[in-house]
């Protein structure tokens, strides 16, 4: 999967979670699976943590838990958490004043306005436990090592 978000990497992380539900993971561990450094892994779980995705632990058999099961997990959620948008383009001036991009944004804010509802209508159907099912039948499907995952 080609990474152009941190929305990705937190899927991936989160699918690992959801093959231990009783098991913490350290952030050195979550750091491990997208192979990066533990703080963005910290970094990056912060805004989880603070929507109730997962929780934390200090201490001896400390670190991260999914804060619910994850068939009530969607991918809007984890998306709205870590403050990620999947849009390609933004209509947001950037040069109020600029006449070529007021005609832009006017030609295509009705189209990005319809794209965003319509990806977060289908992100919202979407939750961890699918894409977690989905790993698993590929997993078993063709017997790879945790390695490749």
């Amino acid at each position: 999967m080609k990474r152009n978000s941190r929305l990705s990497s937190t899927l991936h992380i989160l699918v690992h979670m959801a093959e231990a539900p009783d098991k913490a993971l350290t952030s050195a561990q979550l750091a491990g699976f997208i192979h990066t450094n533990p703080v963005v892994v910290r970094r990056t779980v912060a805004g989880l943590r603070n929507a109730g995705i997962v929780t934390s632990s200090r201490g001896h058999g400390g670190g991260w838990l999914l804060g619910r099961a994850p068939e009530k997990i969607s991918l809007a959620e984890i998306s709205a958490a870590l403050g990620e948008t999947m849009m390609p383009f933004s209509t947001e001036p950037e040069s109020p004043g600029c006449l070529v991009e007021q005609a832009v944004i006017a030609a295509l804010d009705d189209f990005r306005l319809r794209a965003e509802r319509l990806l977060a209508e289908k992100l919202s159907q979407i939750t961890l436990a699918d894409l977690t099912a989905d790993f698993r039948r590929r997993y078993d499907l063709i017997g790879v090592s945790s390695h490749a995952v």
